[in-house]
């Protein structure tokens, strides 16, 4: 993007002019990553150009306050630096203002402000949402950059040991999928008749923490014209246990056609030495609208949510997780293994039951957090469901590193 020399004599006179007139206090942070996936499948082969992806990305935000009115903003620039067609095909991460098939981007992928009011916090604008307040419309963290949202967000602290929380969420770029670019951003709600066209989802969470050691939340969605949600969730850790306990559980009805989803998870977490481990279950009947984030149509909010996993798990199929995480050198082993039961309407087909067993370490490389990741799919019959290229066993490596600034 070229800046000209009367754009940057504006840029400066605009903060000039704002600086006399406003007390403002801004600090600027950022990310540098870098990020290559491979995987077989079909015609693709692991580390051949057909079956690598790879992009290199910065993010800068600019936060502060001005008067008392707290400010952000975030832009997102994607590049491939020059490796498709050579090294690799695709993009792990995409947008739309590449106009010469370069694979370069640049969004605004934050830009909000906000107020205090007493003990209610106003943040109006795109920006991230959490998956611990808001289950079913929250910001992915598995690609190069976040996810974010359009939104009107309030949160009150008024009850004692309770955090309550309504939102108005409109849209959302995506994280990978169909029509998925960090520049394009799109009505949550998936219903596209007239009715309910470029409407919104509303939201309201509450969190209650009186007990000590227990944390329940509760969210209600209700996306008009297509469904509602009714999701809980109850976390308990107690000092005097050796184990942690967690439940899940909810109902999405849709609105026109079509049976309720429902679905329940459990988890179990303990350590044995220097090992955390853990064992979580969810079951998701073979209702109309799949358990899903509302924003991205990709992760899921269950415990059994692994790295790939989620195109198995999401709709009438039965998953078993067993996780287990270990110091090891500069960093942390992780090791986890899934089996998902997939019935008659899961996207796999009947019986085709899958496996996934995910190897990752995570450590500090030059500064950088860095990930490398090997995944291993199976399926009882060979698919073309969820990239799998008609295989029955798709191999993946992942690897990334991102620079904190």
């Amino acid at each position: 993007m070229k800046i000209t020399k009367l754009s940057l004599a504006a840029i400066a006179a605009v903060a000039m002019t704002t600086g006399a007139m406003a007390d403002m206090d801004f600090k600027t942070t950022g990310q540098a990553v870098v990020y290559y996936q491979t995987m077989d499948g079909g015609d693709r082969d692991l580390f051949n150009q057909n079956g690598a992806s790879a992009n290199a990305g910065l993010q800068i935000n600019l936060n502060g306050d001005v008067n008392g009115l707290s400010v952000g903003l975030q832009g997102s620039a994607l590049s491939t630096v020059g490796l498709e067609g050579n090294l690799v095909d695709n993009q792990m991460q995409v947008g739309t203002g590449d106009t010469q098939g370069a694979g370069d981007y640049f969004a605004i992928t934050q830009a909000h402000f906000g107020k205090k009011i007493g003990n209610t916090s106003l943040k109006l604008g795109r920006q991230e949402l959490p998956k611990s307040l808001s289950p079913f419309a929250f910001s992915e963290g598995w690609n190069v950059f976040k996810n974010t949202f359009d939104a009107a967000l309030a949160i009150n602290s008024d009850i004692p040991d309770t955090t309550l929380v309504g939102a108005y969420v409109h849209r959302a770029n995506k994280t990978a999928g169909p029509g998925a670019s960090i520049d394009t951003f799109t009505p949550i709600n998936p219903e596209l008749g007239s009715a309910a066209q470029n409407k919104g989802v509303y939201m309201l969470t509450a969190q209650n923490k009186s007990l000590e050691g227990v944390t329940l939340t509760g969210s209600y969605y209700d996306a008009e014209s297509y469904a509602k949600v009714m999701w809980l969730d109850a976390n308990v850790k107690l000092a005097n246990l050796p184990v942690g306990l967690a439940l899940q559980g909810g109902q999405i009805n849709p609105d026109g056609a079509g049976d309720t989803t429902t679905a329940i998870g459990a988890k179990v977490t303990g350590k044995a030495g220097p090992a955390a481990l853990s064992l979580a279950y969810s079951t998701v009947d073979d209702g109309a609208v799949p358990v899903a984030n509302f924003g991205t149509g990709v992760k899921t909010p269950l415990y059994t949510q692994m790295v790939l996993n989620q195109w198995a798990i999401k709709k009438d199929a039965d998953t078993v997780v067993l996780k287990g995480v270990v110091p090891a050198g500069p960093g942390k082993l992780i090791a986890q293994y899934g089996m998902t039961t997939a019935n008659k309407t899961n996207v796999l087909g009947d019986g085709n039951d899958y496996q996934e067993l995910d190897i990752m370490y995570k450590f500090n490389l030059l500064g950088g957090k860095t990930f490398a990741g090997y995944i291993m799919r199976k399926s009882d019959k060979k698919t073309a469901a969820a990239l799998m290229g008609g295989d029955d066993t798709n191999n993946v490596i992942r690897l990334w590193t991102r620079y904190n600034f």
